[in-house]
């Protein structure tokens, strides 16, 4: 209904949006951030409320860990982004049927510094 006020679907971010949002937040700084800092740094009009929610997801998730010291309600992430990334290639390999399959294609679709540093990974050098 036109001019009800509510907010546009197509500008609503979704659950997974907002997870990557508030992560990418925590990775921004060297220090723990309490969900009013989360809120702050993201923008964007999000009530406290849903920082809190996505935060408790996140730590339900083992993907941020609550810090209990000094700072009350303070979260950090559990582990970089690189790590989370790793973690998530090697739960989609897990998942197919032909892990080998899978690898082929990801590796077709590299550009070539993306090759070259795969290259330089897999001989052992730059570890």
């Amino acid at each position: 209904m036109a001019g009800t006020g509510a907010p546009d679907r197509a500008e609503r971010r979704g659950a997974g949006q907002l997870e990557s949002e508030v992560l990418a937040a925590l990775w921004a700084t060297e220090r723990p951030l309490t969900p009013a800092e989360i809120q702050h740094r993201i923008g964007g009009g999000l009530a406290y409320n849903t920082v809190h929610t996505i935060l408790k997801r996140l730590y339900d998730k083992g993907l941020v860990l609550r810090d209990a010291d000094g700072r009350r309600g303070a979260y950090r992430p559990a582990r970089n982004a690189a790590e989370l990334t790793a973690q998530a290639m090697h739960e989609a390999l897990d998942r197919g049927p032909d892990p080998i399959a899978a690898l082929r294609h990801f590796v077709t679709g590299l550009s070539p510094e993306e090759e070259t540093a795969l290259r330089t990974l897999l001989a052992g050098e730059g570890m």
